[in-house]
């Protein structure tokens, strides 16, 4: 029992797609961050001196204006239009490229996935003690280590680019203005980018971990597994219910058709099948019902009722039984014994009806090919 409860088994397909509606996917946020970091420390370095030449153009137009430019109303406007288009289009693609990256390092991990019920609020997600157990389980702190690594990591590649540019940066009192700035600002930009790349092995550590992590949530027990699979299978009480309750109905509906056979051969004891010829149809014989042991007597007794022939030929009776089915025609290799019966059954029914002789009893030796025979 206890092996059934214990939760060793790799998740169901079903399992993932329940988990996946519910939100629960394997996310990384160091993944999500690092790529947000790193490529925002490209696109400074790529563009941090066009947003920078842009601001100082901005700021010498701006401050620079004469005394008739400053009462001039008109010209205030169109310094402001031009200061705005001068900036706004290298930080807008500066922004435009950190978004996208923010959004693909946000589904990298899991694909995109969105569901009202992960933004639902949960009781658990608000008790002290769940809290308590997240802060101080294993989670907690493995996520403890990881604060702790970016720390360390990136403290040191701040104290590395430190020292790199510690001879430039004591120099840039001695450089003409605005190249300073500019000399300035590039130091910053890959200082910036050393430091970002500090977290590209804490993800790299975080994803394997997530998708340890989420493969570990979504394990099952044994009996998990057992009450899925006989969900999706269905009851089995439910089903021989139902298989039952089809049988009923197609018995029913065999009943139905046997007043209109023309006659029902039968294995006196077990077997009974009904026959219907259409001579003019141009059709072989259809089995209309068929039934062993209490259906067949069923069948005979209904039969018995309606005047329908019952002509007793074991052989043959087994033989149409076991190779067809109810509605279906009978195997061109019966034809020839079948024949010989509705040849009896209809020579019977016109002496009957006063229009001809009484026929001859009906061979015990029917032709019936050996791998027919039952």
């Amino acid at each position: 029992m206890a092996d059934e409860q214990e939760k060793t088994e790799d998740p169901t397909g079903k399992k993932l797609d329940d988990a996946r509606k519910k939100g629960q996917l394997a996310r990384s946020k160091e993944l999500s961050t690092t790529l947000v970091l790193v490529v925002s420390g490209i696109m400074f370095l790529i563009m941090g001196g066009t947003i920078a030449k842009a601001v100082f153009g901005m700021m010498k137009s701006m401050f620079t204006m004469s005394r008739d430019q400053t009462y001039d109303t008109t010209y205030l406007f169109s310094a402001w239009g031009y200061a705005i288009t001068s900036v706004a289009g290298p930080v807008l693609t500066y922004m435009v490229v950190a978004m996208i990256a923010g959004i693909y390092g946000s589904i990298a991990l899991g694909g995109f996935n969105f569901t009202w019920e992960s933004a639902s609020p949960k009781m658990n997600k608000m008790s002290p003690l769940a809290g308590l157990k997240r802060m101080f389980g294993v989670n907690g702190f493995v996520e403890l280590l990881k604060a702790f690594a970016k720390f360390i990591v990136i403290g040191a590649m701040a104290l590395g680019a430190l020292f790199y540019f510690q001879d430039e940066a004591l120099h840039l009192d001695m450089e003409l203005y605005p190249r300073n700035l500019f000399h300035a600002l590039d130091m910053l930009e890959w200082a910036f980018l050393l430091m970002t790349l500090g977290m590209i092995p804490i993800a790299a550590f975080d994803v394997p971990y997530q998708l340890y992590k989420h493969n570990k949530e979504m394990k099952m027990s044994k009996q998990e597994v057992k009450d899925e699979r006989k969900n999706a299978d269905g009851n089995p009480q439910v089903k021989g219910r139902i298989r039952r309750l089809q049988y009923q109905a197609a018995a029913r509906r065999m009943m139905q058709e046997v007043p209109q056979a023309d006659v029902v051969v039968t294995n006196p004891t077990h077997f009974s099948v009904a026959l219907k010829y259409d001579d003019n149809g141009g059709r072989a014989p259809i089995v209309v019902a068929k039934g062993v042991d209490e259906l067949a007597m069923h069948i005979r007794k209904i039969a018995d009722a309606h005047d329908v022939p019952i002509v007793p030929s074991p052989m043959l009776a087994r033989s149409i039984y076991y190779s067809t089915e109810v509605e279906h025609e009978i195997p061109h290799k019966l034809f020839m014994a079948v024949a010989q019966v509705l040849a009896y059954v209809f020579q019977l029914r016109a002496f009957k009806a006063g229009k001809g002789k009484r026929p001859n009893p009906l061979k015990k030796d029917l032709p019936i090919p050996p791998e027919l025979r039952r």
